[in-house]
């Protein structure tokens, strides 16, 4: 028959009427640890919906700038084959006798103008196609700065946690303050990108891209 130690102990105390041993307390390290992290991966949680949902904005002012400078090649296209004619109209009419039928001059003529009308409109169409073009670009690079900050967020925030569960480990409250520099670090990028602050470590960002 095994002894437990334990049990001979609480024998003793019952025997000696002696008050039960009270229990341990928990360790505040660890309470501390807990709710850090618990706040960490709540914040995480925001942030990530956020991210999202700006990578799929991403994704749609790529495919629109893909879009409007397919548009502007068409536009392009149409300019120069607009050109093209009214050129030959104009080598045509070069060559013409000399006293040409009034309604050859007057067909001719309106052949002239309306290509020449279709070759200022698509140069004036292919100029705003371009110009949506390069606003496509401009939204991308905006929503992408901020998709850099949570990135970088997430990064430093995952940091933090695998130091936090470390020193619930070590019971070190040393480590919980050095994990606490990747902590504020990483809340301070999920706030610029939710907030919009122009807060971009471009360095950091060129070493990880």
């Amino acid at each position: 028959m095994d002894i437990d130690p334990e049990e001979l102990i609480e024998n003793a105390r019952q025997v000696n009427d002696l008050p039960p041993e009270p229990e341990k307390p928990r360790s505040r390290l660890n309470a501390t640890v807990a709710v850090t992290v618990a706040i960490l991966a709540t914040f995480m949680g925001i942030c990530k919906v956020k991210d999202d949902n700006i990578v799929q904005a991403m994704q749609q002012a790529e495919a629109d700038r893909i879009d409007h400078w397919a548009f502007y090649q068409a536009r392009n296209m149409r300019e120069e084959l607009a050109r093209s004619t009214l050129v030959q109209l104009e080598l045509q009419a070069a060559v013409w006798p000399a006293s040409p039928p009034a309604s050859a001059v007057q067909a001719h003529q309106k052949a002239v103008d309306h290509y020449r009308a279709l070759a200022e409109e698509q140069k004036v169409k292919k100029e705003e196609v371009r110009q949506q073009a390069l606003n496509d670009q401009k939204t991308y690079d905006a929503l992408n700065y901020r998709d850099d900050q949570f990135d970088l967020s997430d990064a430093l925030l995952a940091i933090a946690i695998a130091m936090l569960a470390i020193t619930a480990l070590t019971q070190m409250w040393m480590l919980y303050a050095a994990a606490l520099v990747p902590t504020v670090l990483g809340v301070v990028m999920g706030l610029a990108g939710l907030g919009g602050w122009a807060l971009h470590p471009d360095a950091i960002v060129r070493l990880l891209s």
